[in-house]
């Protein structure tokens, strides 16, 4: 039997869609501090093409998304006001910042 290899569309099913989805998975820690994360679609594909180009299969999405939230989920905790994080394509290809939404009030 003869396997064939994940594509990115498969990748980002895998991201998005199981009970115990990735993304999903993360969201749930965000919400711990009362943060919303929300993932572009564009991200969710970056996330997924740099795994195919990887090579490194469904685990391997695992990593590049640790990679991408890590200092913002050491970081949150200790800032008021984040109402919501946004990760887009930017963020995992480029290493960028994700964006924060604050709530004006509750940061000043």
């Amino acid at each position: 039997m003869e396997l064939k290899s994940l594509t990115v569309e498969d990748f980002i099913r895998i991201l998005k869609e199981p009970k115990n989805a990735l993304a999903k998975q993360y969201q749930r820690l965000f919400d711990l501090e009362g943060v919303k994360l929300r993932f572009t679609e564009d991200a969710l594909r970056a996330i997924a093409e740099e795994a195919y180009r990887r090579k490194s299969g469904a685990r391997g999405l695992r990593a590049i998304v640790e990679e991408t939230m890590l200092d913002v989920m050491y970081e949150i905790p200790s800032m008021t006001g984040v109402q919501e994080c946004v990760v887009t394509r930017d963020v995992v290809k480029n290493k960028e910042r994700p964006e924060l939404i604050r709530d004006t009030q509750k940061a000043s």
